[in-house]
């Protein structure tokens, strides 16, 4: 004769045999409303982005449509009709203009927007590299005097660096827009932490024991390693410098010397006295715009994160 299991207390009535818990289930009504709630949060996400990615590409929009487009139908309000299209007259115009002078323009931006940016970042890098890997005197003291220059506006310091410019006889030169963009605090400081995640101290100390000197060490060990934050520290300059109007209106004066951004506001505060230039302001603004997207298209497959993290074993 079999003694009967008894449940355990709490469970059953005393004296009956002990069954298996079953699993309580949800109720329909409960499950539908979950399912509900999140198809209602996806829907106001998906909303929330569709309506910033149309905020974000319309001007580019207005844009395409306004460059062909004459001057009549742009002060008209017809930018999105498809009557009067007038792009090959817009580029010739362009073209044509003062002997080409808004493609001169386009080469000095891309002068002080390329030269410039890769100079700073290798700058910035190097600095980076310094503060991340040496010991030296002062280093947080200096690389606190680094950080102070973030907090200061480009627009603060021209009237400083026109001055300067004065002294070395660069005013309304290459050298006086150049030499400036050369320094950024902030890639200085970007480039310290990705070289703090990207550069592992045993692969620097490795190279050492084999006998590389330390410049060696930084370009083929170091750079390459943290070529993700070069780039990163490329693009954010290179648009700056791109996007740069207040220092080259401060260092030039000489119209063959203007960036697309100087060169276009003159068009511009003309186009007022004279509205044939605001489709050639406007193609010209479309075209400007070319060189940034092919920068970023080109380069995105360097920047991603965490290239060489878990390199060394």
């Amino acid at each position: 004769m079999t003694t009967p299991l008894l449940a355990a207390p709490g469970e059953g009535t005393p004296g009956e045999p002990a069954t298996a818990k079953t699993p309580r289930r949800a109720p329909v009504a409960t499950r539908k409303g979950r399912r509900s709630g999140r198809w209602t949060s996806r829907v106001a996400v998906n909303v929330v982005l569709l309506i910033a990615a149309v905020y974000a590409l319309f001007p580019l929009v207005w844009l395409v449509t306004a460059a062909t487009k004459d001057a009549g139908n742009i002060l008209g309000g017809n930018v999105f009709s498809f009557e009067g299209f007038n792009l090959g007259d817009n580029l010739s115009a362009l073209a044509d203009y003062e002997g080409g002078l808004y493609f001169r323009w386009y080469l000095n931006s891309l002068i002080y927007a390329g030269v410039g940016a890769l100079g700073c970042s290798l700058v910035s890098v190097a600095a980076g590299y310094a503060f991340d890997k040496y010991v030296f005197k002062g280093k947080e003291k200096l690389f606190a005097m680094v950080l102070l220059g973030v907090l200061l506006p480009s627009t603060a310091l021209s009237l400083p660096l026109y001055l300067l410019a004065v002294k070395t006889h660069t005013v309304n030169t290459y050298w006086a827009v150049l030499i400036p963009v050369l320094v950024n605090p902030f890639g200085v400081y970007l480039s310290r932490i990705f070289s703090a995640g990207y550069i592992p101290n045993e692969a620097l100390e490795a190279a050492r024991i084999d006998g590389a000197s330390e410049m060696r060490v930084f370009w083929s060990i170091g750079l390459r390693m943290i070529m993700p934050g070069f780039v990163t520290v490329f693009l954010f300059q290179f648009t700056a410098v791109w996007n740069n109007f207040f220092l080259p209106l401060v260092m030039l004066s000489d119209k063959k010397l203007y960036p697309l951004s100087l060169g276009l506001y003159n068009w511009h505060s003309s186009a007022n006295a004279n509205p044939e230039f605001y489709p050639m302001v406007v193609t010209g603004s479309l075209l400007a715009v070319l060189p940034l997207i092919i920068a970023f298209v080109t380069l995105q497959r360097h920047w991603k994160a965490g290239l060489t993290a878990g390199g060394v074993k």
